[in-house]
């Protein structure tokens, strides 16, 4: 499936966007002392089993990187998923 990461900060989420626009899953944040802190994140239903949640997650994070940002993982989903994909153990703070 061809989606999409965009942040939503007025909802302090990124979004996972499918072609046609719709809200395939989230992960939520909140900043904290310079550190963006992913503390949820879930993906629709309808689009479970999809890997989703990866794509989700990677897409999170790599616009996260790009930014600069450092990044704790508090979300049980995000911090598994980076202790198996360590392209972003740069940005990640304990």
């Amino acid at each position: 499936m061809d989606v999409s990461v965009k942040d939503n900060p007025a909802q302090h989420r990124f979004e996972l966007l499918t072609a046609d626009g719709e809200v395939a899953g989230f992960a939520t944040y909140r900043e904290r002392d310079g550190v963006t802190v992913v503390v949820h994140s879930e993906v629709d239903l309808s689009h479970r089993g999809e890997g989703l949640g990866n794509k989700l997650a990677q897409g999170t994070l790599d616009l996260l990187q790009g930014r600069g940002a450092k990044v704790y993982p508090a979300c049980p989903f995000f911090a598994h998923y980076v202790t198996e994909h360590h392209d972003w153990d740069a940005i990640l703070v304990d």
